[in-house]
């Protein structure tokens, strides 16, 4: 799959806020899926992703977690 296609699909799920869809794109390896993702689960409360991202050893993931249970 070509990287325009892939960064297609990321700014589509990111839109209709498809944690899955990130979520899936981001396990296959894309950056920037992960990086949506994070951003679109903090934007949601998504605790639960941002913790299981943050236990996979993400910093991002970790830092916006403990920005939202700060609060």
């Amino acid at each position: 799959m070509s990287d325009d296609s892939i960064d297609e699909r990321i700014q589509d799920a990111a839109e209709r806020a498809d944690l899955d869809e990130l979520r899936r794109l981001a396990d296959d390896g894309s950056s920037d899926a992960a990086d949506q993702l994070i951003e679109t689960a903090t934007e949601l409360g998504a605790l639960d992703e941002l913790r299981r991202l943050a236990e996979r050893g993400n910093q991002d993931a970790a830092d916006q977690l403990a920005e939202l249970t700060e609060e």
